[in-house]
């Protein structure tokens, strides 16, 4: 059983469009946002880019924390991002 669940932020580009999500799975999520497997606000905005990834061992705790965060002013967020990567690599090499 996977008891691994994270929440991710995605971006077009520093400071640029910001994407909050969830998933067990961070590899394949960030795969399907790449080739668009999903149309929708990803898709539409070129937000490929994996910025922050936080990983909890719930799915509740996740979820909670996902919809926190996409309550949180654009700032709130940069500055979360900017905290352990400030220059706004793509982290997808080195998490997934």
């Amino acid at each position: 059983m996977n008891n691994r669940f994270f929440v991710y932020i995605l971006t077009n580009r520093p400071r640029g469009v910001l994407y909050v999500g969830v998933t067990n799975d961070l590899a394949r999520r960030i795969s399907e946002h790449r080739t668009k497997l999903t149309r929708g606000f990803t898709a539409a905005h070129g937000v490929i880019l994996l910025v922050h990834a936080e990983e909890y061992a719930s799915i509740l705790e996740a979820r909670a924390r996902e919809h926190a965060l996409k309550r949180w002013r654009r700032n709130w967020k940069f500055e979360l991002i900017e905290k352990d990567n400030r220059e706004w690599r793509d982290l997808s090499n080195e998490i997934c």
